[in-house]
């Protein structure tokens, strides 16, 4: 039981798990856990998928371009809601993450918020920039991945990575505020992309350690979302640290 305790900060019903294996969980088999992880990756290309078509139709149609460079009220309107718009999807979403059909639509209408607020995001750097950033993430999520698979099957556990990947986050929120109020150069938004990349680096071994371990087969939901967040917010951060370097 001890190894199962600190449990409650991610998935609220794995400690009564840990006590009484529902279906043979934690003597499960090799083969549905792989079936999981197919499916979890599958899911996940397809986000990644309609994120670039998505992010590039909109960077490359040039009346799209041109409605959210210009300053007026309603391309501001659209801005706000499209960013604001992966926030309100994952409620639901959250909400009926085991409900299938209802969560892969959700899921779906969530990789399109988040894929428009991807895009806007793009628009402003430069085209070069945007492959550089999107060849590292690729590598970057390769090989941790690779690594992760590879660590486990040694035995190496990632899950002490949890409080420590908390705190970073709520230290990167405050960095982020203080640089939106008092803007501080190139140097601060550097330095913010880079241990950005770190702590989303990380994020995406505590969650593939997660999923290739700890995930129940009815959370394939919840395990793409955030193995997709953090690839996301990766390519993000990269970008961001390419962008201020340039």
């Amino acid at each position: 039981m001890g190894k199962h305790d600190h449990h409650h900060h991610h998935h609220h019903h794995h400690d009564v798990e840990a006590c009484y294996p529902p279906d043979g969980y934690m003597i499960e088999s090799p083969e549905l856990r792989w079936a999981f992880i197919r499916k979890v990756y599958v899911i996940v290309s397809i986000q990644m998928l309609v994120t670039v078509a998505v992010a590039a139709a909109m960077n490359v149609t040039d009346c799209v371009r041109n409605f959210f460079l210009s300053r007026t009220p309603a391309a501001l309107v659209a801005f706000i809601i499209i960013l604001i718009s992966p926030l309100l999807v994952m409620l639901p979403m959250v909400y009926f993450r085991q409900k299938h059909p209802v969560n892969l639509v959700f899921l779906g209408i969530f990789t399109v918020c988040v894929s428009l607020s991807v895009g806007l995001g793009c628009l402003t750097k430069h085209g070069p920039i945007i492959f550089e950033a999107a060849g590292m993430t690729l590598v970057v999520v390769v090989s941790l991945t690779a690594y992760t698979f590879w660590a486990g099957r040694r035995g190496h556990d990632f899950e002490f990575l949890g409080p420590f990947l908390f705190a970073a986050c709520v230290i990167l929120m405050l960095y982020a505020i203080v640089i939106i109020l008092f803007p501080m150069g190139k140097t601060a938004v550097l330095v913010y992309g880079c241990i950005a990349a770190l702590i989303f680096s990380a994020f995406i071994i505590y969650d593939t350690d997660n999923l290739i371990k700890r995930y129940t087969y009815d959370e394939y939901v919840a395990a793409s979302i955030t193995l997709y967040l953090d690839i996301i917010n990766l390519f993000r951060a990269i970008l961001m640290a390419l962008d201020a370097a340039d």
